[in-house]
């Protein structure tokens, strides 16, 4: 019998990627499919965890011996899936004593709603659910765990899109009003590759902060300016606009110039720049384009977008 269900939002970060990590303000937008959490009594002894795609496919499983968690945190290859759920309970543990004290019987099933590769959350959407089984802050519990702005667990927990910027290292979250006439014009087109969000991330940290505040101060009156759009064209403008700014913070040439150069419509990276989704705008037949050339999932915004 299943004692408790937990669920959070994935998300997509449309404006400030890089920038939201030291104080630019994001538009990010959470998604229709997220990451479903259940807890219920086993049989068996000791932590039962299986994970399952968006197929019902198990993908992992494990069983965990809850005096484990007593241990300090493990030092093991967090890219393996038992040590990072090890890292993430035994963390939620350190901020909440009382989580999975006992040595009880439990059974925990999560089930994804999208890919593991799309990038929409995954973990993030596992942290928030988490950290509310645990009853604990889950910025808290990300800061101990994958670190990051924050912004894809304030899109867990809403469900609107939202404002996000961080304020001497805090959240400040704004439900904000994004439904633009144009939304039959935007589409999310997945580039068939996985970002590491992390890596990037060291690349970006190299810059000088001069430079990183002006950027700062540009994207986040961008990021104002698309949130108010009115037109198809003016969105377009901005959008190429903050793709040119952060091409030169990174030194990175932007991906229309990189792979789809010919394409009529504007292009936007998502999050980590190389990987997972883009934003593009156009007209449903002009997404042919990326059909050709062999990137078959194309999802329309308001399919994507909650």
């Amino acid at each position: 019998m299943i004692e408790k269900t937990f669920y959070s939002n994935g998300k997509l970060l449309i404006t400030a990627e890089y920038l939201v990590l030291d104080g630019a303000l994001a538009l990010a937008l959470p998604t229709k499919k997220g990451q479903s959490l259940s807890v219920e009594s086993s049989v068996e002894k000791g932590l039962q965890w299986s994970s399952l795609d968006e197929n019902k496919n198990r993908w992992f499983e494990a069983k965990i011996d809850l005096n484990q968690l007593k241990n300090e945190l493990p030092k093991a290859n967090l890219r393996e899936p038992k040590a990072r759920l090890l890292q993430i309970l035994a963390a939620a543990q350190a901020i909440n004593p009382l989580f999975l004290a006992k040595n009880d019987k439990i059974q925990v099933k999560t089930e994804l709603g999208f890919p593991r590769d799309w990038g929409l959350g995954s973990s993030s959407t596992l942290i928030n659910n988490v950290a509310n089984w645990a009853e604990i802050n889950p910025y808290a519990l990300l800061k101990q765990t994958f670190g990051g702005s924050g912004y894809d667990i304030a899109c867990a927990q809403h469900d609107k899109p939202i404002f996000y910027h961080l304020k001497d290292q805090k959240p400040v979250i704004e439900e904000v009003d994004f439904a633009p006439d144009f939304s039959e014009n935007i589409f999310f087109v997945h580039l068939n590759q996985k970002q590491n969000t992390r890596d990037a991330v060291k690349k970006y940290r190299n810059q000088p902060l001069l430079k990183l505040q002006e950027k700062i101060i540009k994207i986040s009156q961008l990021t104002r300016s698309i949130l108010q759009a009115t037109t198809l064209a003016e969105f377009e403008q901005l959008l190429t606009q903050h793709e040119a700014i952060l091409s030169e913070l990174l030194d990175i040439p932007p991906v229309k110039s990189r792979l789809f150069p010919d394409f009529k419509g504007s292009i936007k990276s998502l999050g980590g720049w190389g990987g997972d989704f883009i934003m593009v705008t156009g007209l449903q037949r002009d997404m042919k384009y990326f059909k050709d050339k062999g990137f078959a999932t194309i999802i329309p915004y308001k399919t994507m977008i909650l």
